[in-house]
């Protein structure tokens, strides 16, 4: 359908120049309590506002579009939020708002993966060129082994080294990935530089330990220590850092025609829900990586361990790719 667009825009900016300011008086007062009728209206200009947008997506007017996408997503962010400020509801935030904004954001976690995956190869990569490259590529000085020789030595402490300690260990795991995944997040603030060298080094780190024991002949030891806590603890890293990447592109603001408080204003919440999907990720990994990864055969067979890091990683694909929806109503 062609789209007469200066009749088009006559029609529908006073509802979008309305919503904004409708939106600047929520914005400016976080503790306002809206009336019925103001809630109402927000809502309804909301909706109006997302028609429009999808008109003008159609016509493929990509300026426009990207102006009245960040009002869209500014009204969205409110209305989300103003029914919860006052009672938090975890089971709701976690199966609905977590994985709709993971969605919602998916061009950054696409781009975060990217750069872990990069460094990743560029790990192996140099791995391979250079063996004496180890001893400046492994991420922690008991990696500096032979791969056989720690596998032998794993496999003959049967996990003596952390029993009765579980819990003082799985700690000590939560708060340093905690720390590194709220620093990537944090590091968009750079403008995004600093994010990207924290999953470059980071795919790095993982390339390079991987090679090496896949090198040795050790995958399957090696697949049954990472997966367990890996396939939670990796994707939480790329979610910080979706975040951060996130932060970095309101900072910069590509062609944007908002302010760069505006722009800050529109992904907060955002930034905020997958910042703290990727804390609750990390607790969980802690406690899989303490009970769970860090006992190998013969106490826990390493088949045991790799199917069950296989499941968490179906039912996480799942939860971010499914979870949240509504069914589609046709259109008319």
């Amino acid at each position: 359908m062609i789209l007469d667009l200066e009749r088009f825009l006559d029609r529908e900016r006073p509802h979008w120049e309305e919503l904004e300011r409708v939106l600047e008086r929520f914005e400016r007062d976080r503790f306002h309590r809206p009336s019925v009728d103001e809630s109402l209206r927000l809502f309804e200009l909301y909706q109006h506002s997302t028609a429009s947008l999808a008109r003008l997506q159609e016509s493929s007017q990509a300026e426009l579009s990207e102006h009245l996408e960040a009002l869209v997503a500014r009204a969205y962010s409110q209305i989300h939020s103003r029914g919860k400020r006052s009672h938090f509801r975890p089971f709701r935030w976690l199966t609905r708002t977590l994985p709709i904004v993971f969605r919602r954001q998916w061009r950054a976690f696409a781009l975060a993966t990217a750069l872990l995956a990069l460094g990743s190869a560029t790990g192996i990569a140099l791995l391979a060129l250079d063996r004496d490259a180890k001893a400046v590529l492994m991420p922690f000085p008991h990696l500096l082994n032979d791969p056989n020789e720690r596998v032998k030595q794993e496999e003959k402490n049967r996990g003596k080294q952390i029993t009765g300690h579980q819990i003082a260990f799985s700690a000590y795991l939560m708060t340093h990935n905690i720390s590194v995944a709220f620093v990537s997040m944090a590091a968009g603030m750079t403008f995004g530089i600093g994010t990207i060298l924290m999953l470059f080094a980071n795919g790095l780190d993982l390339g390079a330990v991987c090679a090496d024991y896949m090198r040795a002949g050790q995958t399957k030891f090696l697949l049954g220590w990472l997966l367990p806590h890996g396939v939670f603890e990796i994707p939480a890293l790329l979610i910080a850092s979706q975040a951060g990447l996130l932060l970095a592109g309101a900072l910069i603001g590509w062609r944007s025609r908002l302010s760069r408080a505006q722009r800050l204003r529109a992904i907060a919440g955002d930034v905020f829900n997958l910042s703290m999907g990727a804390g609750v990720m990390l607790v969980w990994a802690g406690l899989i990586e303490s009970f769970i990864s860090q006992y190998h055969e013969p106490v826990l067979r390493y088949d045991v361990k790799i199917a069950f890091g296989l499941i968490e990683l179906a039912l996480l694909a799942w939860f971010f790719t499914r979870s949240g929806r509504t069914p589609e109503t046709p259109r008319s």
